[in-house]
């Protein structure tokens, strides 16, 4: 049932949802010991976005260890971390951020589980390389003893009337009713153009991306933790399945924009691509744009 939550800047156990308009390390400090079951987010690529200073990389990693190590200090020892990162561009090379990122993990002491590509179809098109049409999650988890639930995020088989021909257990339908598990690549749409979730932030990533991640990776009533909040898409996936959810915001405008949408979540009105919606296809759809031009028009 939808309710209205109220929004606190400051973290305390009892609440549901925080909202820090600063650094999260600021956040970060008023969180106690273990209290986040899953901590995801999408930190800056150190690009040149607007809301981020360009650095050197290895200034850059710096900047990253110190929040990855205060997010491994308040996770729980079932708990999951999630790192959704894309590509640092130097002098025209591409270095994965996941890549360059691995050993800070690795120094905490943390396990990686999978690295998960985001595929998305749409993006600024290069001419010296390949069109960059994917991004990481990176997860891993502080312990052999992680919070895992399947069954909530099984997607449909693709064979459900496949029945056993041998055996014991011939005649009996072979798949799971429940459906099946996701590989670890996810094609999910990216926020762009005429998508319904978006807003002027220029790298929003998708809610069902991150509602995947919760409802495998917490259970009702954990909390959930982004550092870089951004317009509050993690914040809407865990309190849309009955999470908490904290997260910090260096940009006002980003601020006022995750107030608005996550007063619109708990009202049950924000506007979000279903989980597990089927890709648009233009073909299928009888987009006339997919018919090339030389093929309809009339030669003169």
């Amino acid at each position: 049932m939808f309710r209205r939550r109220r929004i606190y800047k400051n973290f305390h156990p009892d609440r549901d949802v925080v909202l820090h308009h600063g650094n999260c390390l600021d956040l970060l400090k008023q969180i106690p010991d273990e209290t986040v079951q899953l901590v995801v987010t999408s930190p800056p690529y150190n690009i040149g976005k607007e809301y981020e200073k360009k650095l050197k990389l290895d200034h850059y990693l710096l900047q990253q260890e110190t929040v990855i190590k205060e997010c491994v200090r308040v996770l729980s020892k079932c708990g999951s971390i999630c790192w959704q990162v894309g590509n640092y561009i130097e002098k025209k090379s591409i270095i994965p951020l996941d890549s360059v990122l691995y050993p800070i993990f690795r120094k905490l002491g943390l396990t990686m589980r999978n690295r998960i590509i985001w595929n998305f179809q749409h993006g600024l098109h290069c001419s010296q390389r390949f069109s960059g049409r994917y991004e990481s999650v990176i997860w891993y988890t502080k312990s052999d003893d992680y919070v895992f639930n399947l069954d909530p995020i099984r997607v449909p088989q693709k064979y459900p009337g496949k029945k056993y021909f041998k055996g014991p257990n011939a005649g009996k339908y072979s798949c799971n009713p429940l459906g099946k598990n996701p590989s670890d690549v996810w094609q999910i749409p990216n926020v762009k153009a005429n998508h319904v979730e978006k807003t002027v932030h220029p790298c929003q990533f998708p809610v069902e991306l991150i509602e995947r991640l919760v409802l495998s990776m917490s259970n009702k009533e954990d909390w959930v933790f982004d550092p870089f909040l951004g317009t509050g898409t993690t914040i809407i996936a865990a309190i849309r399945h009955d999470r908490r959810g904290a997260g910090s915001e260096i940009m006002e405008k980003y601020v006022e924009i995750s107030k608005d949408r996550i007063e619109q979540e708990s009202l049950g009105i924000l506007k979000t691509r279903p989980m597990n919606k089927p890709i648009y296809d233009p073909k299928e759809a009888g987009n006339s744009l997919t018919n090339p031009p030389w093929e309809i028009e009339p030669k003169t």
